[in-house]
């Protein structure tokens, strides 16, 4: 596994019916798994707050709810749904699952049988990038070159020139929007954010003031999927509370995709439609990328 902080629920056992053979799928048999899973555990040694950490009793029953649920032929299927259903946490990057077939029809003696399958995270992510001090222009650009260390990024949309919105006077912003996938989680990916605003010198001492940099993580997973992330949390909600409020943030994410979706009150709308409702003439492509 990636050298990060692991939890390990070892030895889950319950009964299912999991097999080829017509007396398995019959008579069922015992499973046992484990479940080894990479995840940051920083914030929860730090506030030792249950909520900063995986709920072990979950994974648990998840593992149990697929050992006793619909029947496959491979245990190699079973690890694959185990796993998938683990990595819908966001709040773990990877996961190594183990299936135990203790009483498998080998036909010979034997101490057991198992299959080790190891998978990582890929969730869509957004970010939304913003300047207004020095060269914003190439500064974007510089960013969106350190972003790809952290994001696989598919579409990064022309850089824009807006009008600021809020905040004590100041120059026009230069926005745009990165699109791609990940295998940080939410946090992780936040923490790259933020770690890349300080290398352009980002400092937060007035709020809607001016910025060297302006990194935003609008969505994690895929909006309206079994992946989405849903987070309100301290220091990360997502999706962005305001993004739908956001034509610097909504024109430029839709030149970088135009089928982007966006959950907005509990329902998934077109970024397309969100656009139509705001005042976009302070919103003005400035160059391609």
């Amino acid at each position: 596994m990636p050298d990060r902080d692991v939890i390990e629920l070892l030895g889950v056992r319950a009964k299912g019916y999991h097999g080829v053979l017509d007396f398995e799928r019959r008579d069922g048999q015992d499973f046992v798994v484990d479940v080894l899973m990479g995840t940051d555990l920083s914030r929860a040694g730090a506030s030792d707050d249950l909520a900063d950490t995986v709920s072990y009793a979950e994974i648990a029953a998840a593992v149990v709810a697929r050992i006793e649920g619909e029947p496959l032929d491979l245990i190699e299927a079973l690890a694959e749904r185990i796993a998938g259903d683990v990595l819908l946490r966001p709040e773990i990057g990877d996961v190594e699952v183990v299936v135990h077939k203790p009483q498998a029809p080998v036909g010979v003696p034997f101490g057991d049988v198992r299959v080790r399958m190891r998978r990582t995270r890929r969730s869509a992510v957004v970010v939304a990038l913003g300047s207004n001090l020095g060269d914003s222009t190439q500064t974007l650009h510089d960013a969106v070159d350190a972003l790809r260390a952290h994001v696989d990024l598919t579409a990064v949309s022309r850089t824009y020139a807006t009008d600021p919105v809020g905040g004590p006077e100041q120059p026009d912003y230069v926005n745009a929007v990165a699109v791609g996938t990940t295998s940080l989680t939410p946090w992780a990916l936040l923490t790259a954010l933020h770690g890349i605003e300080s290398g352009h010198g980002r400092t937060r001492e007035v709020r809607w003031g001016p910025r060297t940099l302006d990194l935003d993580l609008v969505t994690y997973g895929t909006t309206g999927g079994a992946d989405e992330t849903r987070l309100v949390a301290p220091v990360l909600t997502v999706p962005h509370p305001r993004a739908h409020e956001r034509a610097f943030v909504l024109v430029p994410w839709l030149d970088a995709d135009p089928d982007a979706r966006l959950r907005v009150d509990g329902e998934v709308r077109a970024v397309a439609e969100l656009v139509t409702a705001l005042d976009t003439t302070g919103v003005r492509a400035v160059d391609g990328r």
